[in-house]
């Protein structure tokens, strides 16, 4: 499967909270990952942070980017799909638009200790675990009443995320009718509000696409608002 090389980074932006996180790595020993509080600032400071973050290395250094497509705030995933569209397509590299959801699911099931600290660091490094699967079914506010939900199930065997119910949004009530009809033990979780640390996740997924050879063109990421985003 094609890898990066040691001159080769990656780049994740994470918008979808109050939170902005940025990653960046070559998945092997340079990889790093910083947020801020940026609240209803984060257009205003989202650029100047981007080119702060990723020094020393340079734009031509990037072999993709990933962007966190929500859900989330309507107005933070916008500013940062929007962001992330643009850099992609004047650099003419891959864009990866990955679920806020997914993210969460994906490095939820590192820091429950079930193989260890999973995140884009540990990506094309060895890692002796026992095999595992974890089922997670996600909720996070959609305002109104609503939820964002999904259900993913994290496989330690084949280093994948199954997708088993797509984001979505739901009543509690529908939601509830979901998880009572569920055929395997999951895991409810609460996403939490600020999200911007999960940057790590979202390079990590899409590093598991790039190595088997997907390379999405920028025109094809788009954001996941569901019907009542959070404004």
């Amino acid at each position: 499967m094609p890898s990066l090389k040691l001159n080769q980074y990656a780049l994740a932006l994470h918008t979808t909270s109050p939170q902005l996180g940025l990653a960046i790595g070559n998945f092997a020993e340079d990889n790093r990952c910083q947020t801020w509080d940026l609240g209803r600032d984060l257009s205003s400071h989202l650029h100047q942070h981007l080119v702060e973050f990723i020094k020393p290395q340079t734009w031509d250094d990037l072999e993709f980017i990933a962007v966190a497509k929500g859900p989330g705030s309507f107005t933070s995933t916008r500013i940062g799909m929007v962001a992330a569209r643009t850099l992609a397509q004047q650099l003419g590299i891959p864009l990866f638009a990955i679920s806020t959801l997914a993210a969460f699911a994906w490095l939820e099931a590192g820091e429950m200790g079930k193989w260890g600290e999973f995140s884009f660091t540990n990506l094309g490094k060895t890692i002796n675990i026992e095999p595992f699967e974890t089922t997670f079914a996600l909720q996070m506010p959609a305002g109104r009443g609503q939820l964002y939900t999904a259900i993913y199930q994290v496989s330690s065997a084949s280093s994948s995320l199954i997708e088993l119910q797509a984001d979505a949004v739901m009543m509690p009530g529908s939601w509830q009718q979901v998880l009572d009809v569920l055929e395997v033990p999951y895991q409810l979780l609460e996403v939490p509000v600020n999200l911007g640390i999960y940057a790590t996740s979202i390079l990590g997924l899409a590093s598991l696409d790039w190595q088997q050879g997907k390379r999405p063109q920028w025109s094809q990421a788009l954001p996941f608002y569901g019907h009542h985003p959070i404004s």
